[in-house]
């Protein structure tokens, strides 16, 4: 299968403040799924041809945090907090995220795409072309396993890339309240080696937190992860500095995500483990917090910052990633330069896929957004105007 694009000015997202300016008009080959020539001259080949008329031509953004698979709804919870009711009492009452997890283990496989694909639809208008989906609703091994599988059969029904990830420890299921380390050891002995042996993810998170497991807890996950082929990825220093960046950086984890509390001992284990840091500012807006992630030390030590929409039902209930990337503007301080990075180049490596995704190059898959608008600041500034014009992923065109 052969694609050309011709006057596409292409904004490549390579290393270098070049990589964020838009070209001059060029073409671009797509061959099986892969970019093989990008040049200003004429490509001769007999490929089906799409006239971009000076489009600007980005890496397909992608989300690399989200918790996309799910039942339930959240909104009076939000309606709730808002008249000053405490989340705790709320959790009392049988809502927070119990309220979730009894609404997931509720719904079959076919039931929770059907929720999701309206989430996912969003994520896609907004220019996403691969999405990472977390379980963590389900805390048990019948229901985590049907979680990872309903976010592996999205691709079935839309044009994206879908990476899974194990997210059993997320919180205490109701069964286990007051025996976390037996839930941990569930996790280990059961669900993990389950989950490997079917591939339903790549990879294994884990919430270190006061509220979630503790740096002990943490490490036996991700212990067990790599024993089963299994990458590392961290819910890390959100609400409290528990040194869960710097473990998820001694095991050389993929990204450490939230870090509002980290410091500059932790900016530093991610520096020198390559591990990217990921910023979540919908969490952070929805819950008012004021507590910014540690932006300015993590440009110093060049941490890679990727960006996400942490797209869930209790704190951050948003399906658009450009509007993440105008919040990252104004809430955390990004440049725009930042944010385009942050879903493109940043969240391919967030991912394990810096090879391969996140920039416009010879010898990366074809996944591109091509948009009407004249400069990328513009996928920071505005909100709510449509300006994607399609999107391309393995080489389709896809007229969203």
């Amino acid at each position: 299968m052969e694609l050309i694009l011709t006057n596409a000015r292409i904004v490549s997202m390579q290393a270098g403040s070049a990589g964020y300016q838009p070209s001059e008009p060029m073409n671009v080959l797509i061959q099986n799924g892969q970019m093989t020539a990008i040049s200003t001259k004429a490509i001769d080949t007999d490929a089906k041809r799409i006239d971009c008329s000076g489009k600007l031509v980005t890496p397909g953004l992608i989300d690399c945090h989200t918790h996309l698979i799910y039942a339930g709804n959240r909104a009076n919870e939000f309606e709730m907090r808002l008249q000053g009711m405490p989340y705790q009492t709320i959790a009392a009452q049988g809502g927070g995220i119990i309220s979730t997890v009894k609404a997931t283990r509720r719904a079959s496989v076919d039931e929770l795409v059907e929720l999701a694909l309206p989430r996912l639809d969003g994520l896609l208008k907004s220019g996403v072309t691969s999405v990472e989906v977390k379980s963590g609703y389900g805390l048990s091994l019948n229901d985590e396993v049907k979680m990872l599988r309903a976010a592996k059969a999205l691709e079935n029904h839309r044009r994206v890339k879908i990476t899974t990830t194990l997210l059993a420890a997320h919180a205490l299921p109701p069964e286990y309240i007051g025996r976390a380390d037996d839930y941990i050891e569930h996790v280990c002995q059961t669900i993990i080696p389950q989950v490997a042996e079917e591939k339903l993810a790549t990879s294994v998170d884990v919430f270190c937190e006061s509220v979630g497991f503790n740096l002990a807890q943490t490490e036996r996950v991700f212990q067990c992860a790599q024993t089963h082929g299994l990458q590392i990825k961290g819910h890390t220093e959100q609400l409290s500095n528990l040194g869960g960046t710097a473990l998820t950086a001694r095991y050389q984890g993929l990204s450490a995500d939230h870090i509002e509390y980290l410091d500059e001992n932790g900016v530093k284990a991610l520096a020198e483990s390559g591990t990217v840091a990921t910023l979540l500012p919908g969490a952070f807006y929805f819950l008012r917090e004021t507590q910014k992630p540690p932006v300015a030390t993590l440009r110093a030590y060049q941490v890679p910052m990727a960006l996400a929409t942490d797209m869930n039902p209790g704190t951050s209930p948003f399906a658009d990633l450009t509007l993440m990337m105008n919040m990252g503007c104004t809430l955390f301080g990004l440049t725009p330069e930042e944010t385009l990075r942050g879903v493109t180049v940043h969240a391919a490596k967030a991912l394990g896929f810096a090879e391969t995704r996140g920039q416009v190059a010879t010898g990366f898959d074809a996944d591109l957004a091509i948009w009407n608008i004249d400069h990328p600041a513009d996928l920071s500034y505005q909100v709510g105007v449509p300006r994607l014009h399609a999107r391309i992923v393995d080489g389709a065109f896809c007229h969203d």
